[in-house]
């Protein structure tokens, strides 16, 4: 559900618009607690209100709530709803009306309400958009409603070699595709299984951090084309704590599901209690936090053969030109090649 909020002076105007939709046959007021008549009437009744501030400027509070296209939802709960978004966003002691649009594609409601409360105090403007996302995140899981994840700096951006070697061979970098893909899968995941077999079939292979003592997923990493990516180094919404709050999702239950994902009949993994050959370390790199697992008892970092990690085998250096661990090693290597001729030049 897509939340658009506008801040205004004028109530007329607004009040105007919806009642021109209604006049047309495709508007209709679903629930207010202010009598519905004329335009000019409802702003004189908004304004009584109003006065008891007379230095608040903007005093018109207008969203319009929008569903995704596959959702419905009747007159009464789109009003429950909206009711509800009211009182999380501390509107529950002022003027409202709530009107439902059929106009276009997206099903939608707008609703015009006073910042002015009843009681003389004005609701709170602080972190408002951000305050809306997270009520309408809540809101869509309580009335069953595809998840939408927020789009405001919820993506990691590329490193500068990232965007260097984009520019070299104009192939997509790894990280954009996780994110577009990654992203779309949440959206249509009911449960953790589904979850886990939708990434499987885009050939993306996640794998949870699992306490051995208490089964608690703590984290993920997805792996695409040799390359790992933590889901917090993709971006907020592609962090375990994000990702639950959109799939059905219960430890209990799902804890098979996940230790089956990490440690697939034929392949050796490390599952809660088992014996291992040593203790695991991962490596996040600055170039894109790429993530690599590497036994710290077995051959030292520079060894680029396989290596055995928790669910899965990856080799710390493959020859995916997207690797970003490689690229930071590359990097490396020319840095002190360039301090070597500066020091010769020096002693010359």
């Amino acid at each position: 559900m897509i939340g658009k909020i506008t801040i205004g002076k004028d109530f007329y105007g607004v009040l105007a618009y919806n009642e021109k939709k209604v006049s047309e046959g495709v508007g209709y007021v679903i629930d207010s607690n202010i009598e519905h008549s004329t335009p000019v009437n409802m702003t004189n009744e908004f304004n009584m209100i109003r006065q008891l501030r007379p230095n608040l400027g903007n005093a018109v509070f207008h969203v319009s709530l929008n569903l995704p296209y596959q959702d419905q939802l009747d007159d009464k709960r789109f009003a429950l709803l909206a009711r509800d978004y009211l009182t999380e966003m501390g509107f529950d002691d002022n003027q409202f009306i709530m009107y439902r649009h059929s106009d276009s594609r997206l099903d939608h409601i707008h609703i015009i309400a006073n910042w002015g409360m009843y009681s003389g105090k004005v609701t709170s403007d602080s972190n408002i958009k951000r305050r809306s996302r997270a009520v309408l995140n809540e809101l869509e899981l309580k009335y069953g409603l595809t998840q939408t994840l927020g789009k405001v700096n919820t993506k990691k951006p590329l490193t500068q070699n990232e965007i260097e070697k984009t520019l070299r061979t104009g192939v997509a970098p790894t990280k954009l595709i996780l994110q577009d893909k990654i992203g779309s899968i949440i959206l249509r995941s009911r449960d953790t299984a589904e979850f886990i077999k939708l990434l499987k079939a885009h050939n993306i292979s996640p794998k949870f951090n699992i306490s051995k003592t208490t089964g608690r997923v703590s984290g993920i990493s997805f792996k695409h084309e040799g390359v790992i990516y933590k889901g917090s180094s993709l971006g907020k919404n592609y962090s375990w704590n994000n990702i639950k709050k959109h799939i059905d999702y219960e430890q209990d239950r799902d804890l098979t599901i996940v230790l089956e994902n990490n440690n697939p009949i034929g392949e050796v993994g490390e599952t809660p209690g088992a014996i291992t050959n040593g203790p695991q370390r991962a490596f996040e790199m600055s170039t894109g936090n790429v993530e690599r697992t590497q036994n710290v008892d077995a051959k030292p970092e520079h060894h680029l053969g396989k290596n055995k990690g928790i669910g899965w085998v990856a080799p710390l250096v493959d020859n995916n030109l997207w690797n970003a661990f490689k690229l930071e090693l590359d990097e490396a290597e020319r840095s002190k090649r360039r301090k070597r001729r500066k020091r010769k030049g020096l002693g010359r």
